[in-house]
């Protein structure tokens, strides 16, 4: 029998919460009005999304840097300004752009009073990308110094201000040209310790360039070095880069339509659909409908050319594609708008789409038939796997949660109405010694664990079949519940938790290969991270640090003076389920995976997971550390 949640691990962690909580009188005096402004210092992730310290893409200090830029490329959208300048000077940036700049006797409110903004006027403002008056406040709000200039027609008005707060005010006469500057450094009280990643920010410029033909971003980096990003050919470019060296069945298709863009193309060999979709310059990592209406026309298209039936994982299996739209007030499923909820844009799209693909096709004939060729062979290989699938679910009769080595957890990302689906993770870890600490320790409503039983198999160069094969990569697949789909996903992290020595590095980089030859959404859309664990435990009689480095070692030794006890942990199932629970929980260290280009990663894993073995692993001793990244 599998290890599941039984309804008294629910009764007893409901007990405990029950008798913990301190009980307070619920009348006039608990209501509270909140400053806007507060609220968001408060309540950073409803406006931000994750706060994180800079060391993955998605953290919040991006999140503040894109929301400056969005009123820059909201201006050239409007045909104001084909320049903006980034500068980055260690913690603080600056952006400039030449657009007509915010006009100066609402300046202090644009940025300070939430929902005030020209993003309301249509005559303004067809196609923001802003956050509807929100975003700049947030900025400065979350923002230990915050400094805003605008220039009109020789005038200028600066503001200062300090978390939200207006400091100083000041005006006059200028030579500047018209536009915008502003100035941030985000705030410690709510980032922590937190830096900026040079690389994140390129490629976040170089989208904006893809998005914008015409447009010029410049980026200077701390320590000076300057880099231009534009775009002649849109979405084609963003395509090459992507793929990089990969061999095509045919040259990138680009479409342009009224308020629509797309590109796309089929790889020769690979698994799955990869896609990168925008709406009014904002890239929704998550897709939405936008995505599903490109992806609905493309096989319209095929099967109206083909005067054929055929079914859309057939027709869809290893293309990269990208669509950009533009509408009025866009509908986003959160926030910070990583997925797109406006239904009515999936009728034109798809009639668009539709019919730009019948129309290539019969003016390509034999690139069509090379595109029918692939889908063939496509619909060949999935019913071969529909048998060796049929076979594997014979053989195993268990459902999701029933899975041997799975102790699940209470709720999952899948429940469309649970209110605890962001925080569900699950573990992937080495052996029953450190899963078994790790289930004592874990939250049981939140937090799964998947003992593996040692090193998983090298699938670098096989079919999708091996999953069906490999009984432990088939539960692995179950247990996520992304068999059909990784929309499916039933955590909503998953994070791989292996010893810090040459055979954890092993079996986490076996991990790795695994989800980017055959669930690379997974890694795409940021799901796969990294568990950070202690090395080393030194402590007296009166104090216990944890330490993650022989750096941090070496300077508790000396914190706690005299000689301390030091231990070096050799693997997670040395840790006590009570030493554990501080690291599955409010001290938790999770570094995100992200992925480079789809044609690095390709060089990547051909170069650690195919032949090569001697400079392989040299490699691997030299490079494989903790803050792993893939490409």
């Amino acid at each position: 029998m599998s290890d599941v949640i039984s309804q008294d691990e629910i009764l007893v962690a409901a007990a405990e919460a029950d008798a913990t909580a301190t009980k307070v009188a619920y009348d006039e005096n608990a209501i509270k009005t909140l400053d806007p402004l507060a609220h968001i210092r408060l309540r950073t992730g409803m406006y931000i999304g994750r706060i994180g310290d800079g060391s993955t893409p998605n953290d919040g200090i991006y999140v503040l840097l894109k929301e400056v830029i969005d009123n820059s490329i909201d201006e050239f959208i409007m045909g104001q300004g084909k320049r903006v300048v980034i500068r980055r000077d260690n913690r603080t940036i600056s952006v400039r752009d030449y657009g007509r700049g915010i006009p100066l006797g609402k300046l202090v409110e644009c940025v300070s009073i939430i929902n005030t903004g020209g993003k309301y006027n249509d005559d303004v403002f067809q196609f923001s990308v802003g956050l509807n008056g929100v975003g700049t406040k947030a900025v400065n709000a979350l923002s230990e110094s915050f400094e805003v200039i605008s220039y009109r027609d020789k005038e200028f008005r600066r503001a200062l201000f300090s978390r939200g707060k207006l400091l100083e005010e000041t005006s006059g006469t200028t030579t500047e040209m018209n536009g915008t500057f502003v100035r941030f450094t985000p705030d410690a009280e709510i980032f922590g310790e937190y830096a900026f990643n040079d690389a994140f920010i390129a490629r976040r410029l170089r989208y904006y360039a893809y998005l914008n033909t015409g447009l010029k971003l410049v980026y200077y980096s701390s320590t000076g070095n300057k880099e231009t990003f534009s775009s002649e050919d849109g979405l084609i470019d963003l395509l090459k880069e992507e793929i990089g060296e990969t061999e095509l069945i045919y040259d990138i298709v680009h479409i342009k339509a009224d308020h629509l863009e797309a590109a796309f193309t089929h790889l020769q060999s690979g698994y799955g659909e990869k896609y990168f979709s925008f709406v009014n310059g904002q890239y929704t990592s998550d897709g939405g409908t936008h995505q599903a209406a490109f992806r609905e026309g493309l096989l319209k298209g095929v099967n109206e050319y083909a005067q054929k039936n055929y079914a859309g994982e057939d027709v869809r299996e290893c293309i990269v594609g990208a669509i950009s739209i533009k509408i009025k007030d866009p509908v986003f499923e959160s926030q910070t708008k990583n997925k797109l909820g406006s239904t009515e844009v999936k009728g034109w799209i798809i009639k668009t789409i539709k019919d730009e693909v019948d129309l290539w096709l019969h003016k390509n004939e034999e690139v069509a038939k090379a595109l029918i060729s692939k889908i063939e062979r496509n619909e060949k290989l999935r019913k071969e796997l529909s048998a060796v699938r049929s076979k594997a679910k014979e053989l195993t009769r268990k459902t999701a949660i029933h899975i041997p080595k799975l102790t699940d957890s209470k709720f999952h990302f899948n429940d469309q109405s649970g209110d605890r689906r962001e925080d569900t993770m699950i573990f992937l870890t080495e052996g029953d010694s450190a899963g078994g600490a790790m289930v004592q320790s874990r939250d049981v409503m939140t937090q799964a664990i998947f003992r593996l039983r040692g090193k998983v198999k090298n699938t670098y160069g096989e079919k999708r079949d091996v999953i069906y094969k490999v009984e432990e990569l088939y539960n692995i697949m179950k247990a996520l519940g992304v068999e059909d789909s990784t929309e499916n996903l039933r955590y909503n992290k998953v994070v791989i938790a292996t010893d810090a020595d040459d055979d954890g590095m092993h079996i986490r980089l076996l991990l790795l290969t695994y989800f980017l030859l055959f669930f690379e959404d997974l890694v795409i859309t940021g799901h796969i991270y990294i568990l950070e664990t202690p090395l080393f435990r030194v402590r007296n009689k009166k104090e216990t640090l944890y330490c993650y480095t022989e750096a941090e070692r070496d300077a508790a030794i000396k914190k706690l003076k005299g000689t301390p006890e030091v231990t070096r942990f050799k693997g997670l199932g040395e840790i006590s389920p009570d030493e554990f629970k501080p690291f599955l929980g409010e001290k938790m260290r999770l570094i995100q995976v992200n992925s480079g280009s789809l044609g690095q990663m390709g060089d990547t894993l051909k170069f650690l997971m195919g032949d090569n073995t001697p400079k392989r692993r040299d490699f691997i001793m030299q490079n494989l550390i903790s803050d792993i990244a893939i490409g």
